[in-house]
């Protein structure tokens, strides 16, 4: 009691030690032992406000997030409460994501989003389309994201049930493993796929998908990269492929110049001779791909050839049948056919 107490005074003795930081001020709330010891902390009615616009934001290409927890926001110590405004431009994406210590409750201001949940394994995957007014739950610990559908920008406000919900970025983090780990739960994709790809993931909040791109003619383009996986020795890249992958088997990608529903860029002859161990410029399809698909189209082409001279063949045998085809005319030999003249002469 006394403890806190005395931290409490201390952080309120501002002449002497100085502005406490937002840090001492929860370790002191959450070491008082009760509601008014904590308030006696918050000393200053100004305590109990928060001010989104003042928030530091996550920015992406696509948007930002201002958020309200315990880190900055001290009051919603011991009060189960944080709170999350998202701005998210035209066709911005909040990206996959999780929450490890709290569920949101998110509440649509504006346009339309569309979202997507997956809660765990085995579990079905939740789509939904949310207007202006409507509000939707994400279970705690779910990979979800939300897309904004519109070519204007759209506003959200999510609580959550957690002071300190926590957020993993589900594709920063899970490239920021070990890379051969990686590559081995991708089906042995190769440690250098999995570096040039854990390299080019955008920062959230990202540009979204490709079809409302074109529909808004927004080019995707120029997206920064600072949110990835720190590393140290147990997960760093091979220093190879660090060095090597982004000047030899990356390239900028470019939408159509005429927008459409469905992009579909690139020239198969020309990825297929260009080196395999690089990533095309078309919609970011690698030429492995490619090559793999045009070895299905030659596959199923031969295909047709070998029905086709199967079916001549066996066309051909069944005309040299019907050539072949007469009548043959039974043996008759010891039989009479005509009454002889001697047989009616006896009667």
């Amino acid at each position: 009691m006394f403890s806190s107490l005395f931290v409490a005074l201390a952080l309120t003795a501002t002449g002497v030690f100085g502005a406490p930081s937002s840090a001492d001020t929860v370790a002191a709330l959450k070491a008082a032992p009760a509601q008014v010891d904590r308030i006696k902390i918050l000393d200053q009615d100004s305590d109990f406000v928060f001010n989104f616009f003042n928030a530091t934001p996550v920015k992406g290409a696509g948007g930002e997030l201002l958020s309200a927890t315990v880190s900055d926001f001290p009051v919603l110590v011991n009060n189960g409460l944080a709170m999350t405004i998202g701005l998210i431009g035209p066709c911005g994406m909040n990206t996959p994501h999780s929450h490890p210590r709290g569920m949101e409750m998110l509440y649509l201001v504006n346009g339309t989003i569309t979202t997507g949940m997956i809660a765990e394994n085995g579990a079905r995957f939740v789509f939904n389309t949310l207007q202006a007014g409507e509000a939707q739950v994400f279970l705690q610990g779910s990979i979800h994201y939300q897309q904004n559908e519109l070519c204007d920008p759209i506003l959200f406000v999510a609580a959550l049930n957690n002071e300190d919900p926590g957020v993993e970025s589900t594709a920063q983090r899970y490239f920021g493993l070990p890379p051969d780990v990686v590559a081995a739960s991708l089906g042995d994709l190769g440690v250098e796929y999995v570096a040039g790809i854990e390299e080019m993931i955008p920062d959230n909040i990202a540009l979204g998908r490709q079809e409302c791109l074109d529909r808004c003619g927004i080019k995707r383009q120029g997206q920064p990269t600072t949110q990835r996986q720190p590393r140290n020795a147990n997960n760093a890249l091979p220093s190879s492929v660090a060095t090597t992958w982004p000047s030899t088997m990356t390239k900028q990608y470019q939408p159509s110049s005429t927008p459409t529903q469905s992009t579909k860029t690139g020239n198969v002859l020309g990825a297929l001779a260009e080196s395999d161990s690089t990533v095309t410029a078309n919609g970011g399809t690698s030429n492995s791909v490619l090559i793999a698909l045009a070895a299905v189209v030659g596959a199923m082409a031969i295909g047709y050839i070998a029905i086709g001279v199967f079916w001549l063949v066996r066309r051909r045998r069944s005309a040299a049948k019907e050539a072949n085809r007469f009548y043959v005319r039974p043996e008759m030999s010891g039989r009479s056919l005509v009454p002889t003249e001697e047989k009616y002469d006896t009667q």
